[in-house]
Formats: structure tokens, sequence, C-alpha cells
């Protein structure tokens, strides 16, 4: 690093003059580090609170602005997780009005003998599957030679 761009560091660390930071350059032969505590020790620049660790006015404004885009960014999450939420709730909602809206039918030769939401089937499959698929399996194979026939009908198209 050249003579003049330590100096011109060395005044921007410090906020010295130009010629207070080339004679602590001069003083500390060519040494930022050793300027900087050659000028602390003058009095020109206040040495760094905080056990030695040394932050500017820069620093500060920076971390300031970072806890401010990380505030942003987690508000921008919380509405990503809530529209999320929400899209997965109306898409839940669309399902059950589907299958309330679809009947599982069992139908004779005179008519309709069974008619129930598509819901309810399912809830049934759900928490009874040890009856539900058993009657289905059974229900499908008796169907054939009793000559029902098993529907799903949609009501909004009927």
């Amino acid at each position: 690093m050249e003579r003049l761009e330590k100096i011109e560091k060395l005044r921007e660390r410090a906020q010295v003059s130009y010629d207070e930071a080339k004679e602590a350059l001069e003083v500390a032969n060519g040494d930022l580090l050793d300027a900087l505590i050659y000028l602390e020790e003058q009095g020109k620049v206040k040495p760094p609170s905080g056990d030695g660790y040394f932050r500017s006015q820069a620093d500060e404004e920076k971390e300031e602005e970072g806890n401010y885009e990380r505030e942003e960014s987690k508000k921008q999450r919380g509405r990503g997780f809530e529209e999320a939420l929400e899209s997965f709730w109306d898409f839940i909602c669309a399902i059950v009005t589907k299958l309330n809206q679809t009947h599982f039918q069992i139908e004779t030769k005179t008519g309709t003998a069974f008619s129930m939401p598509l819901t309810v089937l399912v809830v049934l499959a759900i928490f009874l599957p040890g009856f539900t698929l058993p009657a289905l399996i059974i229900g499908f194979f008796l169907g054939y030679f009793l000559d029902y026939r098993f529907k799903f009908i949609d009501s909004d198209k009927s």
C-alpha cells in the first residue's frame, strides 16, 4: 500500500487532518495500527470502548441498516408463510367442497339403492379402514353377481 493511501485510510479511520495522519505514520514507520495507537495516546482519537474493539460510526450505521433489513426479511418470510398457509387452507376447502358435491351411489335395475357424499366414504375409510375397505371389496364382488352398479355422481353436472 502506498504512503498516500495509508494516510487517507488513517484519516478516514481516525477522523484527523492530513498533517496529523502524516505525522502519526512517520512516527510509526508506516504501520497503520501503530499510527492509530499513537493518535490515541496523543488524545486526538478516542480509544475504542469494549475491550479494544474499534468500531466507526459507519460500521454502526451499517449494522443498524442490516438489522432493519433482517426485520424486513422476517416480515416477508412471515407473510410468505401466512400466504402459503392460506393457500393450503383454500386448497383443502376446495377438495372438501368437491367431495361433498360428488356422491357414491349403488344402483339396481329399479333405481338408486344407496347414495352418500364421497366425504363420508373418505372419512370412514380413514377412521374405520378395517370395516370400510372390506365392505367395499365384498360389495364390488357381490355387485357383479347381484347386478348392482356402483357410480360416482357429480351433483354439479346432474
